[in-house]
This record gives C-alpha cells, sequence and structure tokens, in this order.
C-alpha cells in the first residue's frame, strides 16, 4: 500500500461525503500501512473524525500531529507499535484497542491510561482499575520525587549553577527514584522525568495538584470460615471448576511467628514482615471463594547479563483456571490470564529473543502454563496475551520446567505417566510458535516435580514420581527418542522407602539434592555426584544421604518443597498454613560424620491470626511456597484461594 490518498478516504469514509470534513467514521484496516504512510496534512482534513480504525496494519508509531483532536475511537490492534506517547494528541479519546501489538507492555498501558483523562475502555475492558493503579504509583512517585527534590536543594552549594543543578536534579532522580516492579521501570522512570521537570521549573518542592489524585478507597475482603480436611490433585479429585478474579487487600496487621536462632545456635532466624494476602483467583471475584486451590508459583528470572539464576519480585501464580503475575512490592496484580473449564497445575518462565518484522531484536519474557486439559499455553506477559499452544498430552500436565541452559527446551510430565520434552522454538513474524517433539521419557507412575540435575543440566533429568525418584538420560546426540526411566534411587530408613511417593524435589547446590516423601515427618538432603558414583551398572541406587530435616507429621501429600541456593535455604509448606524455613549451610559445610538426627527448622512462619485476614478460622494448608534469588520475598500459595506474601527486612 502506498501513500494515503483523499478519493481512498472518501471510499472508505461514512457516512458517504465528497467532502473530507464531512466523515465522522474511517475503516482503514487491513491496507498493509506503514507509519509514514499516515500524512498528517491529508488526515488533518478529518475536522468531523471521531472513530478511526488502523488495526491489522504495519505502524511502528504513529504520527504526532495528525490533527484530529475530536477523536473519541481509536482501534491499534494487530500492528507493530512500540510507543504510546502519540496517543496524547487525542485528549477525546474514550475507547482504544491495543491488542496484537507484541511490543507493547504493562507500562504502555498505563501510560495509555496516564495520557488520556478520558478513557473508559482499553481492549474491550473497563479502564477503570488501571487508573487506579496509575492513581497509586503516581501518588508515591510524587512524594518520592519531592522528597528527593528537597534533599537535593538541601545539599546544593550557592556557588552552583542553577540551571546546571536543575539538570543534574533531573538525571539524579530518574537515577535514584525507585517504585514498583522491574516490569514497570519503563513507566516508572517516564513519571519521574515527568515529576522532575516540573519541579525544576516551578522551582519549589511541591508539584501540580492535577498530578496528585485523590486517594481511592482500598478494596475490603471478608473470609467466610472453611476448614479443608484434605489436600489433593490426583486427577479424579480435580474439580473443573471456574476460577477467580479478586483481589484481597493488603492485612499489615498478620502475626509471623519464628524461633529467634537457628538451630545450631548461630543462625539467626530472618526477619519476615507479612506483606499481602491477594485473592486474585476468585470465582466471579467473589471474596467468599475459599474452595479455588492454587498449586504453583514461580519467580520471573532477571534477564540481566550476569545474573544468571538470579530473579525478580514478579511472581507467576496458577490456580483454578487462571493463571495471575503479581509484583510482590506493591502488590499489584499486573496481569492475569484465564481460560474457562481449565484447572492449571504448573507455571514456568524462560526468555526468548525475537527479531521484528523490521530487523529489531526484542526480549520476550514467556509465562509457560499447563494442567487439566494436556495443554500448554505460552503467553506473553509483557503484552497480555497468549501466543501459541501445545498439545502436549491427552491427559492432565502434572507439572513442567524450562531447560536452565537451552531457552527453548521445555519438559512436561503428565498423567499419561510420559514425560516429553519440547522445543517451543521461537515465534515467527506473526508470532506463532511451531514447537517440535525432541525426547518422550516413560515412567512408571506420575512425575510430580521435574528437576535438571543442577551439574548437568543437558545430561540427566531428575523426577520426583508417585512411585518413587528416578533418573532419564536427556541428552539429545543419543538416537533413541524414547527412553526408560534409567536409574532409581531408594532411600534408607527413616526417609523416603523404596516406591514411595516423591511429591518435593529440588537442588540446593549443584550437589546437594533436597527431597520429600509424604507421610514421615522428614525432608533428605543428599548427595547428587556420591550417588551417581556409587551407581555401577545397577538400575536402583541408594541415595548417600547428608542429612535429615525434621518437617511436619501430616499423611497428606503434594506439599512442593523449594530451595534458595543462593541463600542455602530450603522451604516447605505445611497442612497447618505454616511455612518450615531451613538455613543448611552449616549442615552442607559440616565434615562427616554428620548428626543422624532430624536436624530441626531454623525457623517457623506461622498462618496470621484470624482478625487480620477477617476471618474466623485459621487453618489453611500451604500447598507451595518459594522465595526469590535474593530471598526478598515469599510468596506461600494456599488451598483456601489465599496468595501471601512476606518480606525480608534486611537487618
Amino acid at each position: 500500500m502506498g501513500p494515503l490518498s483523499a478519493r481512498l478516504l472518501i471510499q472508505r469514509g461514512r457516512p458517504k461525503s465528497d467532502r473530507l470534513g464531512k466523515i465522522r467514521s474511517l475503516d482503514l484496516s487491513g491496507l498493509k500501512l506503514l507509519s509514514e504512510h499516515l500524512d498528517p496534512k491529508l488526515l488533518s482534513r478529518l475536522k468531523q473524525l471521531q472513530e478511526l480504525d488502523l488495526s491489522n496494519n504495519q505502524l511502528e508509531t504513529l504520527p504526532a500531529n495528525l490533527g484530529l483532536s475530536h477523536l473519541r475511537i481509536l482501534h491499534c490492534a494487530n500492528n507493530q507499535l512500540g510507543d504510546v506517547t502519540a496517543l496524547c494528541q487525542f485528549p477525546q479519546l474514550e475507547e482504544l484497542s491495543l491488542e496484537g501489538n507484541p511490543f507493547l507492555t504493562v507500562s504502555d498501558n498505563l501510560k495509555v491510561s496516564f495520557l488520556l483523562p478520558k478513557l473508559r475502555k482499553v481492549n474491550g475492558k473497563d479502564a477503570s482499575s488501571t487508573c487506579s493503579q496509575v492513581e497509586n504509583l503516581n501518588r508515591e512517585l510524587t512524594i518520592r520525587v519531592t522528597a528527593h527534590w528537597e534533599k537535593f536543594m538541601a545539599t546544593l552549594s550557592p556557588e552552583e549553577g542553577a540551571e546546571k543543578a536543575q539538570a543534574d536534579f533531573v538525571k539524579s532522580a530518574v537515577r535514584d527514584v525507585r517504585y514498583g516492579p522491574d516490569s514497570l521501570s519503563d513507566f516508572t522512570q517516564w513519571r519521574v522525568r515527568m515529576i522532575s521537570e516540573e519541579l525544576v521549573a516551578s522551582g519549589r518542592a511541591q508539584v501540580h495538584e492535577a498530578d496528585i489524585p485523590e486517594k481511592p478507597p482500598q478494596a475490603t475482603a471478608t473470609l467466610e470460615p472453611r476448614v479443608r480436611p484434605v489436600a489433593s490433585k490426583r486427577l479424579g479429585d480435580v474439580p473443573l471448576s471456574l476460577s477467580p478474579n479478586k483481589r484481597m487487600c493488603t492485612s499489615p496487621l498478620a502475626q509471623v511467628e519464628g524461633s529467634p536462632m537457628g538451630p545450631d545456635g548461630s543462625q539467626p532466624a530472618l526477619q519476615l514482615e507479612p506483606l499481602h494476602f491477594l485473592q486474585c483467583h476468585s470465582k466471579n471475584n467473589s471474596p467468599q471463594d475459599l474452595d479455588t486451590q492454587l498449586w504453583a508459583c514461580a519467580f520471573e528470572p532477571a534477564w540481566e547479563e550476569g545474573q544468571a539464576g538470579a530473579t525478580s519480585q514478579t511472581v507467576a501464580t496458577c490456580g483454578g483456571e487462571a493463571v495471575c503475575v503479581i509484583d510482590c512490592q506493591t502488590g499489584m496484580v499486573l496481569h492475569k490470564y484465564k481460560a474457562p473449564g481449565e484447572e492449571f497445575f504448573s507455571v514456568a518462565w524462560t526468555a526468548l529473543m525475537v527479531v521484528t518484522q523490521a530487523g529489531h531484536k526484542k526480549r520476550w519474557s514467556v509465562l509457560a502454563a499447563a494442567g487439566l486439559r494436556g495443554l500448554v499455553r505460552l503467553l506473553h506477559v509483557r503484552a497480555g496475551f497468549c501466543c501459541g499452544v501445545i498439545r502436549a498430552h491427552k491427559k492432565a500436565i502434572a507439572t513442567l520446567c524450562f531447560s536452565p541452559t537451552h531457552e527453548t527446551h521445555l519438559f512436561t510430565a503428565s498423567y499419561d505417566k510420559r514425560i516429553i520434552l519440547w522445543d517451543i522454538g521461537v515465534p515467527n513474524h506473526d508470532y506463532e510458535f511451531q514447537a517440535s517433539q525432541l525426547l518422550t521419557l516413560d515412567a512408571t507412575s506420575i512425575a510430580l516435580r521435574l528437576c535438571p540435575v543442577a551439574s548437568c543440566p543437558d545430561t540427566y533429568l531428575l523426577a520426583g514420581c508417585e512411585g518413587g525418584c528416578c533418573c532419564w538420560d536427556v541428552r539429545l546426540d543419543q538416537p533413541q527418542k524414547r527412553r526408560v526411566c534409567e536409574v532409581e534411587f531408594v532411600f534408607s530408613e527413616g526417609s523416603e522407602a523404596s516406591g514411595r511417593r516423591v511429591d518435593g524435589l529440588a537442588f540446593v547446590n549443584e550437589d546437594v539434592v533436597a527431597s520429600k516423601g509424604s507421610g514421615l515427618g522428614t525432608i533428605c538432603l543428599w548427595s547428587w555426584s556420591q550417588t551417581w558414583g556409587s551407581r555401577g551398572s545397577q538400575s536402583t541406587v541408594a541415595v548417600v544421604v547428608l542429612a535429615r530435616l525434621q518437617w511436619s507429621l501430616t499423611e497428606l501429600a503434594y506439599f512442593s518443597l523449594s530451595t534458595c541456593p543462593d541463600e542455602g535455604t530450603v522451604l516447605c509448606g505445611d497442612e497447618e498454613g505454616n511455612v518450615w524455613l531451613y538455613d543448611v549451610r552449616h549442615i552442607l559445610a559440616q565434615q562427616p560424620p554428620l548428626l543422624a538426627a532430624p536436624q530441626p527448622p531454623t525457623q517457623i512462619l506461622k498462618w496470621p491470626q484470624p482478625q487480620a485476614l477477617g476471618q474466623t478460622v485459621t487453618r489453611t494448608m500451604v500447598n507451595m511456597v518459594v522465595a526469590n534469588s535474593t530471598f526478598t520475598y515469599l510468596t506461600a500459595l494456599t488451598d483456601s484461594n489465599i496468595v501471601a506474601i512476606w518480606r525480608r527486612n534486611q537487618p
């Protein structure tokens, strides 16, 4: 398509007229338009235009001066837009469609809300919740920039030039003022610069009243009493329930208890503050929904160079038919994806480098989510849409994980007793995935946890299964593409016995594995290298136990453990809503012989008192608990539809 012409505009305009100034609605969709085809001189003649459809083109930007001051409805879906600031030229805009622009992010959604005060709908949805988020962020940023201004001016010497000092202030504010998640940094730094420049222009430590919106009323939620006797994710017990959407209020009154010192008397307990309790998975937004079980969560990796294994403060949670992405600092639900009729059991993150049609490279954070339907949904979190579906298994998927060394390699484990390694590939110019199957691993029972071996992730895969702990050779240079379990690991008396369920599995460091089975009240720490070295040609190998950790005596199953290798910490929930924390660095550094008795936890976080949550019972079960790599934030999921977030207070 070449440049637009007056004749084309008249042909596609409504109502029919021979004068551009009479057209109120214009459809320019599907013409393969580029940004340079939008001629401001021509379009500015549309003096009465109120609705414009530019969807399904190839626009990367919108020209800054289109002269459409009366525009109320704008459709820009399915383009290549990477910036939204040009939308400020449409102050009367009420409805906006930006779906299918894969390079727009959550930050862009917030910018849109800030720039367009009359906006009512975005992508067909009510825009009020985003407006509230913008107001909260804007208020906090204004306070922080103003405080930074006062501190900066107090340290300014009289001989410093005013213009240079003011320019230095703007730079320092953009560099130093931080608030909210990394995923919103583009928006927050954009607003910090605007607020700073206004402060400089005004010459005083306050901004225009319009920049400080009234504080919106806090959301509240009341929970009804409920006691749930069991936790179960067996296929026959999984309800096909519809899921949630309600966010529960921050609860600063919640109590956390823990031992003041570690088990050896030298490790102080972590100072953890309860920060948020959320009901973002509720059915029909109902605060009375305490039945939706939450099964898995994972922190988004920090993809910066030199940060291998590091994670951010953004966590993905799944349960019911919803997947939520939450900023732990603010408690904001940044994104929510719903699949009616699905029951999500597992989530996993990766990052892909994508090349645009214009040849630009962009890094995508992709979240894989799977569950009851046997489908893997690949979610482009920043843009907020599902960009691919893999029909992975005919039965439910219990768990999945990405390879730590190959960003496109994904393991899926199903109730069909198979583990499949997929290459999801990189999306093409139409943002479609073409996944291919690389390996099929046969198990004798359902795999519940997958764990590539830390020291050789391209060679071996560990799995905690209903029938024990198994290992497969996953090298891709071997000819056989369907393989059986190579080794089954058995545990000595006092830990998991042969053939007993292993529902918790994670590496504490490059060598030490933490594993848990149901009903025996212990978590086992064992050495991968020593165990594998003693294997010989055997297909059944006894693990070399380094230590045992005391845990709950419950006979209930499916409480998943996790580890924080950088902090030498093991975490696990229990049937009473407790979170058990173990600092095992002193155990790992200990020389043989190790202590035979199970070691007590360093600390136990108690579930908050009922008055803190507005409920009359304290009993809930923590199905999963994870911490980010720096142990700044800890997220726990319960069987009663609550996401609990704690923050570590640094000494």
